[in-house]
C-alpha cells in the first residue's frame, strides 16, 4: 500500500471494501493479489496485530470504542493509527509520519515564521482541521530550534510521530498513555523538568489550557495545536473553555501570552497531483492585543489587523489565496471554494477572471455566515 503511491497520506481497512490510500486528498483502492475485500475477521486481527501488548490501547478500544496508538515499520516510516469500532466491528486509520523531518522550504512556509525560534516565552498556536498540515509545520518549527538553539525542550503528543534527535538542544518526547497518562499531569511535571519550550500536541480540555497558560507566564515558549479554522475561531475556542465569571480574565491572559497564531487549510495544486498551504497568521502586536483583550467589533477585528499588519508579517487567508492563484499554484475555481469570504476574493482577483468589479461583501457578516470548505488529509 506504501509503495502503490509516493504520496500517500494515509491507509485506511475498512471491512467490506478493499484497503484503501488516500492521495492528494482522493481515496484509492489498492488491488492486491489474493486479497479479496476485508470481512470484520479481518479487520479485527489487523487491529489485534497493531495493538500488541499495548494495554491501556486495549482498555481504551473497549470502554471508550477507539484508541490512538503508534506503529513503526522499519526501514520504512512511522504510522499514527486510530483505531475504532463502527457497527459491531473495527476500521482502521493509519496516518504515514514522514521519515525525515520537513523543512521551512520543503513545506514553503513564509520565512517570518522562522522568527518563533527566536521567542523566549509566550505561546505560539498552529491550528487547522485534521489533515491539514498542522504536525508538519509544528515539527519544522520545532526542529528549528532544536537546530539554533541550545535548549531543554519537551514534547508530551499523543502519540509520538516525528521523532526528533538531540542537535544543539536536548529534546525529550513523551507520549500519552504509554509515558503519562493524560496530557495535564505531563504539562504540570513538565514545569519541573527545567525546559525552555514545552510542546503540547493539543490543547484539549481547560485544565491543559490554563496550565499552557501558566507555563507562558512563567517564561516558557508553550507550542501547541487546536482543531480551529482561523485566528478568530481559535480565540473563541480558547476562551469558550471556561465559565463566563472567567473569560474577561482568560481574554487578559491570553492576549499578554500569545505570540502566534497559525491557521492553516490545504489546496488542491493545478497540477492535480499535490497539495498546497495556505496560511493565515496573526502576530501579537499592540492592536491585535488589544482586539483579543476587548473583543472584536466591528471594523476592529483580527482579520482587519492582519490584512493591514503586512508589513509586520501577518497575513490572512484570501490574501494567501490569491497570492497562489497569481502564482499560477492553484486555479480560479479552487481558491474561491476555499476563500472565507468568495464575494470579496472574486473581487480581488477580478483581473484574472476577467469580471466587471462589483460591490464588495461586509467581510465581517460573510466570514461569520460561512465556514469554508475544506478537503480532510
Amino acid at each position: 500500500m506504501l509503495r502503490a503511491s509516493t504520496r500517500v497520506s494515509d491507509l485506511i481497512f475498512s471491512p467490506g471494501s478493499l484497503p484503501h490510500i488516500e492521495v492528494s486528498g482522493q481515496l484509492v483502492p489498492v488491488k492486491i493479489t489474493g486479497v479479496p475485500p476485508l470481512g470484520p475477521e479481518d479487520t479485527r486481527r489487523i487491529a489485534e496485530e497493531l495493538i500488541g501488548d499495548n494495554q491501556q490501547a486495549l482498555t481504551a478500544l473497549r470502554e471508550q470504542g477507539s484508541c490512538d496508538i503508534s506503529y513503526s515499520l522499519p526501514g520504512e516510516c512511522r504510522l499514527r493509527v486510530n483505531i475504532f469500532v463502527q457497527r459491531g466491528s473495527h476500521a482502521i486509520v493509519m496516518r504515514v509520519i514522514p521519515k525525515s523531518i520537513p523543512t521551512f522550504a520543503e513545506l514553503k512556509l513564509p520565512q517570518q515564521l522562522a522568527e518563533i525560534a527566536d521567542l523566549k516565552n509566550g505561546i505560539v498556536l498552529i491550528t487547522g482541521p485534521t489533515g491539514s498540515g498542522k504536525s508538519s509545520t509544528m515539527a519544522a518549527v520545532l526542529d528549528r530550534i532544536n537546530e539554533t538553539k541550545a535548549y531543554h525542550i519537551i514534547t508530551i503528543e499523543d502519540p509520538v510521530e516525528f521523532m526528533h534527535r538531540h542537535k544543539r538542544s536536548i529534546i525529550h518526547q513523551r507520549e500519552l498513555h504509554s509515558d503519562t497518562p493524560s496530557f495535564v499531569l505531563a504539562l504540570r511535571a513538565a514545569l519541573r523538568q527545567a525546559p525552555k519550550v514545552i510542546l503540547v500536541g493539543e490543547m484539549r480540555d481547560k485544565e491543559t489550557i490554563e496550565i499552557a497558560l501558566e507555563a507562558a507566564e512563567t517564561g516558557h515558549l508553550v507550542l501547541s495545536t487546536l482543531h480551529t479554522i482561523d485566528a478568530s475561531k481559535t480565540v473563541e475556542r480558547v476562551v469558550g473553555v471556561f465559565p463566563m465569571a472567567e473569560q474577561h480574565i482568560i481574554r487578559n491572559r491570553l492576549a499578554k501570552s500569545f505570540r502566534y497564531i497559525i491557521s492553516q487549510r490545504l489546496l488542491p495544486a493545478k497540477d492535480g497531483k499535490s497539495r498546497v498551504a495556505a496560511l493565515e497568521i496573526l502576530k501579537s502586536t499592540m492592536r491585535t492585543r488589544e482586539y483579543l483583550e476587548k473583543g472584536e467589533q466591528e471594523g476592529k477585528t483580527l482579520l482587519d489587523a492582519m490584512r493591514d499588519g503586512d508589513t509586520e508579517g501577518m497575513q490572512h487567508f484570501d490574501g494567501s489565496i490569491e497570492q497562489l492563484v497569481r502564482a499560477g499554484i492553484i486555479d480560479l475555481e479552487t481558491g474561491l471554494a476555499y476563500a472565507t469570504n468568495p464575494g470579496n476574493f472574486r473581487l480581488q482577483v477580478a483581473d484574472i477572471a476577467g469580471e466587471p468589479p462589483q460591490e464588495a461583501e461586509n467581510p465581517v457578516a460573510a466570514s461569520s455566515s460561512r465556514e469554508p470548505e475544506l478537503v480532510v488529509e
